[in-house]
């Protein structure tokens, strides 16, 4: 379980430390700062589909246009060790020290930029950020550099649901009228199930609160989550084998197309993909609720402030978002491209013609999420 108290205290203690360090680097690290040491790490904290996405695409194919550069991955499945992560990532900013990575992809880095432990990007050290849209790069925060997106959506059988819900309050109801046939990964274990957890407490939250949720955190916002938990812990007698929570986006995936549930929201990156190779079956298709929405967004890299690569991981930063390597994120996982359009194959344009990854519903802020987490750990199974 991730914890709130840890992110708070390392907000504390990284702004004292940076505050007296003056963010400077190690003479280690600046002599490397020129990009001379070519062998960068990227650390990930994502599902598998992720993971892949890195090591058979993206990194191939940005070695092949860079020659002399290597890139390795540390991957930490579904970030069950985040606190560790950014505990170790504080403590290499404080003590000037290489924290062995340098690119991190995981759903903490706004939280991170926020605490002052990531490069400050702009399109003259990463010039592939022209062509990002302006309010997508401000939402990442002093360091985050948008790469793809995507949204949860509702996933359904259509040989059993040939009709499927079209508001939250419609799937509620379905859910009920269906027991046993729908589920949702523990919010922990994956954004899919974190969506649903998320979009069922929002319908008692006003718009105003839930914008303190998105852009930071704020306890006395939290109370409101009430009513939203009691509803979720009482969905349980109806939910696949009567309150069975998955562990992972990718198990919900399999019960899905196993035809043991038919319906549960998923990510549309992973549904798209899978619908591609074959994994999930042709009558499985998915749909969009509203009021409100499933969530949905950007990911966001981070460039460890400590790390003594920073030309190389800038260069790799922009190379992501080049044409090419948005196209590799399209072709690959069915990624929204955070780039204009315009500068893609006709194929990706006509694909995310409808997608505005600038205005999808955010999810919330990491240490809120994590709250989320623990308070549902807390009250909603089993009860």
């Amino acid at each position: 379980m991730k914890s709130t108290r840890l992110f708070a205290s390392l907000a504390v203690v990284t702004a004292a430390g940076l505050a007296l360090a003056g963010c400077a680097q190690s003479s280690s690290a600046a002599s490397a700062s020129d990009g001379a040491d070519k062998k960068l790490t990227v650390f990930l904290s994502a599902d598998t589909n992720i993971q892949d996405l890195w090591q058979k695409t993206l990194i191939p194919a940005f070695e092949k246009d860079n020659p002399g550069y290597t890139v390795s991955v540390d991957f930490d499945l579904h970030g069950l060790h985040d606190q560790q992560t950014v505990a170790k990532l504080t403590a290499a900013t404080l003590q000037k020290k290489d924290p062995g990575y340098d690119l991190v992809d995981a759903g903490f880095v706004s939280q991170v930029a926020a605490s002052g432990l990531l490069t400050k990007v702009s399109p003259s050290t990463v010039p592939g950020l022209k062509d990002v849209p302006a309010d997508l790069v401000t939402a990442g925060g002093k360091g985050g550099i948008p790469y793809r997106g995507s949204s949860v959506v509702l996933a359904y059988d259509t040989k059993t649901v040939p009709t499927p819900p079209k508001t939250l309050a419609d799937l509620l109801a379905w859910i009920k009228a269906n027991p046993g046939k729908f589920t949702y990964n523990s919010p922990d274990t994956g954004g899919s199930g974190q969506s649903f957890v998320t979009t069922v407490l929002d319908q008692n939250v006003s718009a105003s609160d839930r914008s303190k949720l998105v852009t930071g955190t704020d306890p006395s916002v939290e109370t409101s989550w009430d009513k939203g938990f009691a509803t979720l812990a009482g969905l349980n007698p109806y939910v696949y084998q009567k309150g069975v929570y998955p562990n992972g986006n990718n198990q919900v995936l399999d019960l899905l197309s196993s035809g043991q549930i038919s319906m549960a929201p998923v990510w549309s990156d992973q549904f798209v993909t899978g619908h591609k190779n074959g994994q999930i079956p042709s009558n499985i298709a998915y749909t969009q609720i509203s009021d409100p929405s499933l969530t949905g967004g950007a990911s966001y890299l981070g460039i460890p402030s400590a790390s003594p690569r920073q030309a190389g991981a800038e260069k790799l930063a922009s190379w992501l978002l080049s044409p090419a390597a948005q196209t590799l994120v399209s072709d690959s996982i069915s990624g929204y491209p955070v780039i204009s359009l315009d500068k893609l194959p006709a194929s990706v344009q006509t694909l995310f013609k409808d997608a505005d990854i600038a205005h999808l519903r955010p999810a919330y802020f990491a240490t809120v999420a994590s709250d989320m987490n623990k308070a549902w750990a807390q009250k909603v199974p089993g009860k």
